[in-house]
């Protein structure tokens, strides 16, 4: 039920376009997947997604182990019918979350201690329970649990954290295997920001045959060019057949670079948080909507856009709506920016496939301003 196949590849930079086959239909890839951390994408419903052209969200593993439980979801007959939403899921295994409340947990060996941030409960994940509680929510993509390190990190605690990583990654990949399903477990790379480490790791965890890999503990503070030679390091360690997925990575600029280097999945809060703040991105860069210079603007947040939001209403209206607090002010900016990320995508995959990547990427960033306006 699992499959991932390049369709076309361009020939000036890594970038590729392809498939990934699930049992909840094909996703073509370069792709972005809005985060649903509490099985649901903030502000939507699933009709909205379906709208805009979303064929996989992700959810969290940590979240939803807490609330509302793996037994509450499983005997609803699992993520999908629990949340209403027939496109294909990826969950995280969880190790980002617990890692970013890092008072309230203990690594250890076999697995992470942790506490919860609702009611202050102590709980233990290893390797092993989280495939199962990701199996009981039922999940088309499943990550196996990782320890994610901070920036800057210290290399001796880097590599160590790396090489438990792997022995988590063996753990997991066991107890897959010993329960075939419908399910994927991707592997997640680690290594800071060292590159012989990130190398090592991907090569370790190619050994293990994962059906396909990710990339952690990055898009957390470090430089861009630091980023960037860590995506290199990584991509040139994993198989062409195997899909490519950067955990976390949400800036267009950032995204639309990945891309050039042969990655194929992206997942981040930024389009929803940021929409619910009131910035939203455009072709030209991001629009903090809030600002007074456009209590009187009758133009849409972008005009090339065809969303909602853009085709019946204007900027003045969406500012009105964040000042006086409106739900609907986050509902809009949050379709308007989803919108742009699965367009964005779209957009380069067709590049990739019509052989004119490099020139789509040019043009990109002629007009993208990263500063916001």
């Amino acid at each position: 039920m699992f499959e991932f196949r390049v369709v076309a590849e361009d020939r000036e930079t890594g970038a590729r376009a392809g498939e990934l086959v699930t049992p909840h239909g094909v996703i073509k890839t370069p792709v972005f997947m809005p985060v649903g951390t509490q099985a649901t994408v903030k502000t939507l419903a699933p009709s909205d997604l379906h709208q805009i052209g979303a064929k996989i969200i992700l959810a969290n593993a940590y979240h939803l182990y807490l609330r509302p439980g793996r037994d509450v979801i499983r005997a609803a007959g699992g993520l999908h019918r629990f949340m209403s939403w027939d496109g294909a899921i990826l969950t995280d295994s969880g190790g980002f979350q617990i890692w970013s409340i890092s008072t309230l947990n203990r690594v250890t060996e076999d697995g992470l201690e942790f506490q919860s941030h609702l009611d202050g409960s102590r709980h233990f994940m290893s390797p092993v329970e989280n495939v199962r509680i990701q199996r009981d929510i039922g999940a088309d993509i499943i990550m196996a649990l990782d320890e994610c390190v901070a920036y800057p990190s210290d290399r001796q605690y880097a590599e160590r954290s790396a090489g438990l990583t792997l022995k988590w990654a063996r753990a997991a990949l066991e107890e897959w295997r010993s329960a075939p399903g419908d399910q994927a477990l991707f592997g997640i790379v680690q290594g800071a920001t060292y590159e012989d480490l990130r190398a090592r790791s991907a090569r370790e965890l190619v050994e293990l045959g994962f059906p396909g890999y990710a990339i952690g503990g990055l898009a957390v503070g470090e430089p861009k060019t630091a980023m960037r030679e860590m995506v290199e390091a990584v991509v040139a360690e994993l198989p062409p057949d195997r899909p490519r997925y950067f955990m976390g990575q949400g800036f267009p600029d950032d995204i639309a670079d990945s891309v050039a280097q042969g990655v194929d999945m992206f997942d981040c809060v930024m389009p929803t948080r940021n929409a619910r703040k009131g910035t939203v991105f455009t072709s030209r860069g991001k629009l903090v909507v809030k600002n007074a210079a456009y209590a009187t603007d009758d133009e849409p947040l972008a005009p090339s856009c065809d969303c909602y939001a853009c085709t019946d209403f204007s900027r003045g209206y969406l500012r009105h709506l964040f000042n006086a607090d409106e739900m609907l002010a986050g509902r809009l900016a949050t379709l308007h920016n989803l919108t742009f990320y699965v367009s964005m995508m779209r957009k380069m995959r067709t590049a990739i496939v019509e052989g004119r990547f490099g020139e789509w990427r040019r043009d990109f960033f002629s007009r993208y301003d990263a500063n916001d306006t």
